[in-house]
């Protein structure tokens, strides 16, 4: 039992050579980079532009007549883009699927707003390397399970402990309403019906008691309901977890009755049916599924990938996720598929860095390469949204330049060896 306990645990980790690349923990880089196409993330691009950064800050961004000093660095037309946010994922809570002591998202219990995900946030992942190879270089940590799952916070994804990764800790609590009616999986017909949640009712109460409690409780001894009294200051905002038209409009509508007016709604194509009544709401939205099929069986085949387009027309400020952090990494892939169905290349760019920065409340530091911001941005010697271009070539959190190469790049090299031979 010893050994299968030690092969297990091997396979998981890997030999340590495998190991994620060491946090850099060099001082910011003070660097100029000269004929560079930068994608701003504001819906401005600036074509052979400069672009510096000292101090861990942006100090150029533009164009400037300055004497050349001969040690710029010249980009010869490649882009700099605005580090990806990667919003609503288990990134570093989860590591082997299939490995239950290596999957840290889930609490037991129903209500759980006291759970904080950032202490639970595994900075040695080896799945980081692989989000940071394509442009991912902020995280929203985010639990889930039961009706009020915890508390999400933001990371970086260049550290040593979640004490160095935190951006803004704490500043999400998060909400999973319930739909009356879902359609599920009939082992009897073998096929999906659609089926009455019997604890509907009491699902809701549950919700309702635990954040009208919270709004008018005095004392500071319970944790449960100091974790939810945020949310009527706007120190924390409510993410609500929503896949059903009816249960959007009730949930929405409850929150903001509680003088929570500016809620976020984390959804898939559910949103289609209910577009005008979110657009009139004033909510944000985290769209999570677009790489998928069509819902609804009279809808168009394309109805996921146009959703985005759509979103943004109506004048929702909409942020683009991806379903599980394994192949989370192609969020940026997902945002280039939208522009084949409407949406614009700015604003696809913004569904991924500026957009998802206002949503989490970091706009101020990330999310946009303007002076005065973080350092956070890499260069793609491509298009950074389409797949056949997209070739990073460097990468930096707060000014310090990272290591993108992780284990799939280790095994590239390893067997490009032995084809040579």
């Amino acid at each position: 039992m010893k050994s299968l306990f030690l092969t297990t645990l091997l396979f998981i980790m890997g030999p340590a050579s495998a190991l994620p690349p060491a946090p850099n923990d060099a001082p910011p880089a003070e660097q100029v980079f000269i004929n560079a196409n930068i994608h701003v993330g504001n819906g401005q691009v600036l074509e052979n532009a400069q672009f510096a950064i000292a101090d861990g800050k942006i100090t150029r961004a533009g164009y400037y007549k300055i004497a050349y000093t001969g040690d710029e660095i010249d980009l010869q037309g490649q882009h700099i883009y605005p580090g990806f946010i990667l919003t609503a994922t288990n990134l570093g809570l989860t590591e082997v699927d299939s490995f239950k002591a290596t999957l840290d998202f889930n609490e037991t219990g129903q209500l759980n707003p006291n759970v904080r995900s950032l202490i639970a946030y595994n900075t040695d992942s080896e799945r980081i390397p692989a989000m940071r190879y394509n442009g991912i270089l902020l995280a929203q940590t985010t639990p889930s399970g039961g009706l009020v799952s915890g508390t999400s916070s933001v990371v970086q994804l260049d550290a040593w402990n979640w004490e160095d990764a935190v951006v803004a800790a704490d500043n999400g609590l998060h909400v999973n309403w319930p739909a009356e009616w879902a359609k599920r999986f009939d082992w009897s017909t073998f096929s999906m019906q659609l089926q009455e949640d019997k604890k509907y009712a009491e699902k809701i109460s549950q919700i309702k008691q635990l954040f009208e409690e919270a709004r008018v409780d005095q004392s500071q001894t319970n944790m449960k309901l100091n974790a939810v009294k945020p949310v009527f200051s706007g120190d924390k905002t409510v993410y609500i977890h929503s896949n059903s038209p009816k249960a959007i409009i009730e949930s929405i509508q409850y929150f903001q009755s509680l003088g929570i007016d500016q809620p976020v709604l984390v959804t898939n194509q559910a949103a289609e049916q209910v577009l005008s009544f979110i657009a009139q709401s004033g909510v944000s939205v985290i769209l999570t599924a677009v790489h998928t099929l069509p819902h609804q069986s009279d809808s168009s085949i394309d109805a996921a990938y146009a959703l985005p387009a759509k979103l943004q027309k109506a004048g929702i400020l909409t942020a683009l996720s991806y379903p599980g952090s394994m192949s989370s990494r192609n969020l940026s892939f997902t945002a280039g598929t939208t522009v084949a169905y409407g949406n614009s290349a700015t604003d696809a760019l913004q569904m991924i860095t500026l957009n998802p920065a206002k949503i989490l409340g970091i706009d101020g530091q990330y999310g946009s390469l303007e002076v005065g911001k973080s350092a956070t941005f890499f260069i793609s010697q491509g298009d950074a949204l389409d797949m056949r271009s997209n070739r990073i070539a460097a990468a930096y959190i707060d000014g310090r330049e990272i290591v993108l190469d992780g284990r799939q790049q280790a095994l590239y090299e390893r067997f490009k060896q032995k084809l040579k031979q």
